[in-house]
């Protein structure tokens, strides 16, 4: 979709759009709320900024529909085919690491009562995988913000990967 087909959405539309970069609800409202923005680049401005203020909560909020690194997204809407896409480096994943993957989401979720999130896409499972076990050695606080920061990355490589300067 282009940015002006974006900027013209229905605000409820527009939500949905937005709503699969980050499940932040306030995020979500704030992005479709500043429109028009007029180029892509304003957009991804504004919608980074406002995710710099991201809290605890607007995290958990988000996870509570990411998958686990590793698991295959289920369902047939725009977000799980999203992860799908960024996950696309675990399809052939060799057995020791995805084991490995898997013991690290749990030692993850037991220490920080949360899923493990990273930005997947780019990246390859080995990758993903020193980066949990640095994690788990990260105090709350640090791996909140480090999670969070995760989190807008994601939301921005998906914000640029839905709307386009020009023809869609």
């Amino acid at each position: 979709m282009n940015i002006d087909a974006f900027d013209r959405l229905d605000p409820a539309e527009a939500r949905t759009v937005v709503a699969v970069w980050a499940a932040v609800p306030e995020w979500v409202d704030a992005v479709v709320a500043a429109r028009p923005y007029g180029t892509v680049d304003a957009l991804a401005d504004h919608a980074a900024a406002l995710a710099a203020t991201w809290s605890r909560d607007d995290l958990d909020a988000a996870l509570a529909h990411h998958p686990r690194i590793g698991e295959k997204p289920t369902g047939a809407g725009a977000e799980a085919a999203a992860s799908r896409r960024e996950q696309s480096s675990m399809n052939d994943v060799d057995t020791d690491i995805a084991a490995r993957i898997a013991a690290g989401n749990a030692a993850y979720e037991e220490r920080f009562g949360r899923v493990y999130l990273i930005r997947a896409a780019g990246r390859t499972p080995a990758e993903m995988l020193a980066h949990l076990e640095r994690r788990l050695g990260s105090d709350d606080d640090t791996e909140a913000a480090e999670a969070a920061a995760q989190l807008a990355e994601i939301a921005l490589l998906r914000l640029r990967g839905t709307i386009t300067q020009g023809e869609p």
